[in-house]
């Protein structure tokens, strides 16, 4: 192995199925972003915390309160499962703003990226300093990397494979300057990636431009879980192009049955079975009233991970602030 590949290895993000020391996740602590949701939302939050948990023999849950007042909320809800932390964010979604912890032991260090909600969006103040202040915490070294980039638009396999969406990454509204070859310079040189998996688009109309955690999810080493769309699911052009993208380039393609078509007060919602978190001793999918085929989803994720329970939580009201369970958490690896 050359010096160049041991460093690359070394930095290398860990697929999430390996063994945790902890995961961060969002508290919704803002009222004039929640509104009438804001109650609801704790709670879905609050039952995910304690879902991964698993009492006591999960991980370690850091729940990420905004203000004192939430973080008393938070531990009201969670009692012994988190331990609850105040850090002011704009909103909860940990898995963009939180930073990425690679390699292992003592050998972690946290990288920590430009962030500018969601292409200018979103633009909430704390946000873009969330990460660093996160990793001093936990006393990780902060490496920044001077790009525009957010958790949840890549997933990986542990051997050097990494899954994107062009829509997100290649959106003018991130790097208008860097064309894919630099994109896929920069995920190697910041995250260990070797090799990328384009995918097209993104779940319509969500508002990151794409996310492929509501999408596609690495489930083993080279093995991709993929939606297969119903009739009437809006995605199932997106579900049928990245499906023939992966085979086209020799990844294994396990599928699943799609959420289906959810809309709220009119309008499609990205609702999603592919927004699951795998923990320690849990994987945990959300779900959303009027979803189609969740058991059916259910049995394929009991099949992929054995020796964890699956279990499927309300993610509505999460769902109404933009994301679900993956959103809203970061873990760190052991």
């Amino acid at each position: 192995m050359t010096a160049t590949n041991q460093a690359m290895e070394s930095r290398l993000q860990a697929p999430e199925w390996a063994p945790h020391a902890a995961v961060f996740i969002g508290f919704p602590s803002h009222p004039d972003l929640w509104a009438e949701n804001l109650e609801p939302a704790r709670r879905e939050v609050a039952a995910f915390a304690r879902a991964v948990h698993a009492d006591g023999e999960g991980e370690r849950v850091i729940l990420v309160a905004g203000d004192a007042a939430s973080a008393a909320a938070a531990q009201a809800l969670t009692g012994h499962a988190a331990e609850v932390v105040v850090e002011p964010f704009g909103d909860i979604w940990l898995r963009d703003t939180a930073p990425i912890v690679v390699g292992q032991g003592a050998q972690r260090e946290a990288v920590d990226f430009d962030f500018n909600g969601w292409g200018g969006k979103y633009v909430l103040a704390n946000d873009d300093s969330v990460g660093t202040r996160l990793a001093s915490r936990m006393n990780f070294p902060v490496r920044r990397a001077a790009w525009v980039f957010e958790g949840g638009a890549i997933d990986s396999d542990g051997t050097g494979l990494v899954v994107t969406t062009e829509q997100c990454l290649l959106n003018p509204n991130r790097n208008p300057t860097l064309d894919k070859a630099a994109i896929e310079q920069h995920l190697r040189r910041d995250l260990g990636f070797a090799r990328v998996l384009w995918l097209g688009d993104g779940l319509q109309n969500d508002h990151t431009d794409g996310h492929v955690d509501n999408l596609a999810r690495f489930v083993a080493a080279n093995t991709l879980l993929l939606p297969v769309g119903t009739s009437d699911d809006p995605n199932a052009h997106v579900f049928a192009d990245a499906n023939a993208r992966a085979k086209a380039l020799g990844v294994n393609v396990v599928e699943v049955p799609s959420a289906g078509r959810i809309e709220r007060h009119g309008a499609v919602v990205p609702a999603t079975y592919m927004n699951f978190y795998i923990g320690n001793r849990v994987v945990v999918v959300p779900t959303y009233a009027g979803a189609q085929n969740l058991e059916p989803a259910l049995e394929v994720l009991r099949g992929l991970f054995p020796s964890r329970h699956v279990v499927a939580l309300s993610a509505d009201a999460t769902l109404s602030g933009g994301g679900s369970f993956h959103c809203i958490s970061q873990q760190i690896p052991e």
